[in-house]
């Protein structure tokens, strides 16, 4: 479970977040929606420590990280998954090596104790034989499902991905709304999703936080998301051609 209480971050005179107090439960796909310059990214960054927050804590399992020595920080660190809105695989890399770079990065473990946690890994999100090409060699949907194995590879207890569906197809991008959602309940981990993909927060919202400009404005399920009172939910959700279809079926 991460908890983030009273977390407002600026930069200089420009506050981007504002009073966010929002837990994240484990064993669920959590979402975080909003509209691109809302904010998600930033707190994504406070969440993993890219940046620290102006105000507030964030914990981990009621451990205060930003206030954490820096040998706990690392130490946490080996905790956290983070599947990168563009995937960052290394081009020079191949798939194994990229697969295999946390686990160089932050294990004493042998080469092939390793390589079998990067063949168990690439199994698991279904990229069969594709050790030896490098990432270039990958469609979109592959290199997103490469970035995943790469993330879970150190079997983490905290998976935090940003925009995964960003420039796929909408049934690749279910196919990853799906491999997420399964590896999240596979290992009871505590999963943020950033995303402004409806079609996800329809799908695997377990739970929704709703930041319009800074601000958390809503909480709630993908079950709640679709009959809100929140006008800028509303505003949000309905601008989007299949909520509206949605709807109108509802109504």
């Amino acid at each position: 479970m991460i908890v983030i209480e009273n977390v407002s971050k600026s930069f200089g005179n420009k506050e981007v977040l504002h009073n966010i107090n929002v837990t994240f439960e484990r064993g669920k796909v959590n979402l975080v929606i909003g509209r691109s310059g809302s904010g998600k990214t930033v707190l994504m960054k406070c969440l993993i420590g890219l940046l620290a927050p102006t105000e507030g804590a964030i914990y981990y399992d009621r451990r205060d990280f930003h206030h954490m020595s820096f040998d706990d920080q690392k130490m946490l660190r080996t905790d956290m998954g983070v599947v990168f809105q563009g995937s960052a695989l290394f081009d020079s890399l191949t798939i194994e090596e990229n697969v295999m770079f946390p686990l160089n990065m932050l294990t004493h473990q042998s080469y092939q104790e390793k390589l079998e946690r990067v063949n168990y890994c690439l199994h698991r999100v279904d990229l069969f034989n594709t050790n030896h090409l490098y990432p270039s060699e990958l469609s979109g949907g592959m290199k997103k499902r490469a970035a995943i194995a790469r993330a879970i590879a150190i079997n983490p207890k905290y998976l935090f991905c940003d925009e995964p569906n960003s420039g796929l197809d909408p049934k690749t991008s279910l196919i990853i709304d799906e491999l997420i959602t399964g590896i999240t309940h596979e290992y009871n981990m505590t999963t943020i999703v950033n995303t402004h993909d409806l079609n996800s927060v329809i799908t695997t919202g377990e739970t929704i936080a709703f930041i319009k400009d800074g601000f958390l404005e809503w909480r709630g399920t993908k079950e709640e998301v679709m009959v809100s009172n929140s006008e800028n939910l509303n505003d949000f959700i309905y601008a989007q051609p299949i909520t509206q279809m949605i709807r109108e079926q509802m109504k």
